[in-house]
């Protein structure tokens, strides 16, 4: 574990020997009492979020902060900016404070002689993942706590107040709740005390609408997913999806054969206003869909790795972490350079144990290896910048926007995805099919078998030697050629090496089409799908998102941010636009567009002659099927109830 970096107090960078002066007088009274914090949600409909504080301190200069860097954000993304009404007060007394002059997270207050409890009164602006029927809490848009202090070190007891008849999800331990998980009206409900560390990573879900099942009741510890909704019957879950969310915890119990929480809650918003969200925690994850993302298969196609991929952190990402990835406090840089195992990693087991727990159907894993390998080898920037960059620069990559392709993104995460179906399928090689990743998992993220919440932080050089526990290679280089050297092309060896080779078609599968067509998709995605032919990107109206840098609408000069009027002299409408690809096979005739680029407007002329082209997995005839191995369950599951499951077209 590190130790406690820098910290910017005071318009000069203090180590935390260096505290004496602002941090030590809080240190001391932090030890002997716990921070006491009560939340008030009554007004999350007004999109305000109320906090009375009670700090410990003994008199003198004081330093508080706010978290900076937020734990699977990536990023400085700690939401200080929408901290407002900051009042301190001592002793019946109002306080002078001041912001720092270079860390605009941290505050300065001067403790009156004689007083030993600083009151802070605080609101928050709340601009997402709040309706008029729902709350969704993460602590540290209401926190402030001593600079210069480990934050696992800071005590801390929470509460929270909720609109009346409103029902509340979280991991943390209830201690005085009458009624709960519904508390009585006007009631504060009082958890354990823990600590600042742990309270972040504690989110808390109320609404209106709110429902608590218990999953696989024969595990142990308890699993629970919790639900708030916008309309109170999406509140009420299929039984398939019950089934198939309870055969996700089983299967992950037989793949880590641990567990590092004393309890786990799925805690998941369905609401069209609230947004989605897909944020890990140690005993909890905040997953949020549209309303109606869970409701029947067709909705579950793009959501179904979600629930696995946020579970599967709390082993890979909370309990195992990257040490640069783990800092003492919430203020200094994170760093990501192994990001392609913190979440490419678990974008593959995530999808695995999806496939396991009957989530997502084998076919849908398939089609989803092929369409993400297929972007990847779509995305040009990979001719200059390599997997690991992107893990490195994670911080500043999180909008990809214009020609996101040149520049690349979080391509971590699907990078990690097919090189750590690389890994499994290069076990089961060199082992005839007798070790897999599942081998390596209980080993790597086993590690110390059942835990409470805890972090163990991890190097490069110890997932090297945990492969070779398990199937002696040469697993460095294997790694660093995939992750360290620009490769022009997408990792498909996994792919081949599992019994199927990507190719195109002219026909999307039906999980393409669902996926596209679903709205929380169409912001990144677009409607409109033409990247693997035209090289464009185009929602329904015809505005292009991006363009594929090479292509054949790159050779034709589009440019993101225009729009397409009109195809082969008639309105713009995506099936014109896809019945043009389709006549202009084989052909010399181009496809003509008529694009408009802020108010001007002009003709364009793209030389696509090849069709349609839809990526998908053809079974290489011969070779071992690891992949279909891959998916098959491995716990005793629930059987599903039946139900009618996307097929391909």
């Amino acid at each position: 574990m590190r130790t406690l970096s820098m910290v910017s107090l005071g318009g000069c960078l203090l180590a935390a020997a260096c505290l004496p002066a602002f941090g030590a007088p809080v240190a001391a009274a932090a030890a002997k009492a716990p921070i006491q914090i009560t939340a008030d949600l009554t007004e999350a409909g007004r999109k305000l979020y109320h906090a009375e504080i009670e700090i410990p301190v003994v008199a003198g200069p004081v330093t508080l902060v706010s978290p900076k860097w937020i734990p699977g954000t990536h990023m400085p993304a700690g939401p200080v900016d929408n901290i407002t009404g900051l009042v301190f007060t001592a002793g019946g007394k109002t306080l002078e404070w001041r912001r720092d002059d270079l860390d605009l997270y941290a505050f300065h207050v001067t403790v009156p002689a004689g007083v030993t409890s600083l009151h802070v009164h605080l609101d928050a602006i709340v601009t997402s993942r709040v309706t008029q029927k729902m709350a969704v809490l993460e602590w540290e848009r209401l926190l402030l706590y001593p600079a210069g202090v480990a934050v696992k070190e800071i005590a801390i007891e929470p509460a929270v107040k909720v609109p009346a008849g409103w029902g509340v999800g979280t991991a943390l331990d209830a201690m005085d709740a009458p009624g709960w998980p519904v508390p009585a009206a006007g009631a504060v409900t009082k958890f354990a005390v823990t600590n600042v560390e742990q309270l972040e990573d504690s989110p808390v879900i109320a609404g209106a609408n709110f429902r608590e099942y218990a999953l696989a009741p024969e595990i142990s510890p308890k699993h629970y997913l919790d639900v708030v909704a916008d309309e109170r019957e999406d509140a009420t879950l299929r039984p398939a999806f019950l089934a198939e969310v309870g055969n996700l915890v089983r299967e992950a119990d037989a793949m880590y054969a641990s567990h590092h929480y004393g309890v786990y809650h799925f805690l998941l918003t369905l609401s069209d206003v609230a947004g989605g969200e897909g944020l890990e925690h140690g005993q909890s994850s905040d997953n949020g869909v549209g309303e109606k993302g869970f409701a029947d298969p067709e909705h579950q196609v793009p959501n179904a790795d979600l629930l696995g991929h946020e579970f599967t952190h709390s082993w890979n990402g909370k309990y195992r972490r990257p040490a640069g990835l783990y800092q003492a406090d919430f203020a200094t840089p994170q760093q990501g350079a192994l990001l392609w195992v913190y979440e490419g990693m678990t974008q593959y087991l995530g999808n695995v144990l999806a496939t396991r727990s009957g989530l997502r159907t084998p076919e849908q894993l398939r089609d989803d290896i092929a369409f993400q390998a297929a972007l990847l080898d779509g995305t040009a920037g990979r001719r200059w910048r390599s997997t690991g960059d992107t893990a490195v620069a994670a911080s500043v990559l999180r909008q990809s926007g214009a020609w996101g392709n040149w520049r690349r993104g979080q391509d971590y995460y699907m990078e990690g995805y097919l090189l750590w179906l690389d890994v499994d399928t290069e076990i089961r090689s060199l082992t005839e099919d007798k070790k897999s990743i599942d081998d390596f998992e209980k080993v790597f993220l086993g590690l110390g078998g059942n835990t409470g919440p805890t972090i163990v932080p991890y190097t490069l050089d110890e997932i090297v030697k945990d492969l070779n526990q398990v199937a002696p290679y040469d697993w460095a280089k294997f790694l660093h050629d995939r992750v360290d050297r620009v490769n022009p092309r997408v990792d498909t060896e996994g792919i081949e090496r599992g019994g199927y080779r990507l190719v195109y078609k002219p026909t999307r599968t039906s999980y393409e089409k669902t996926v596209l067509s679903d709205p929380s998709t169409d912001e990144y995605m677009g409607s409109e799908e033409f990247w693997f032919s035209l090289g464009v990107m185009a929602s329904k109206d015809g505005t292009v998102r991006d363009v594929l840098w090479g292509s054949a609408a790159d050779q034709a000069k589009l440019a993101p941010g225009s729009k397409i009027l009109a195809v082969n002299g008639r309105a713009f409408s995506g099936d014109l636009l896809r019945q043009s690809v389709r006549n202009a096979r084989g052909t010399t005739e181009p496809i003509h567009l008529i694009v408009q680029t802020e108010s001007f407007v002009r003709a364009v002329d793209v030389e696509y002659h090849d069709g349609p082209r839809y990526p998908v997995l053809e079974r290489i005839e011969g070779s071992a099927a690891y992949l279909d191995e891959i998916g098959k369950a491995r716990g005793k599951d629930e059987a599903i109830p039946e139900e009618k499951k996307g097929e391909e077209e």
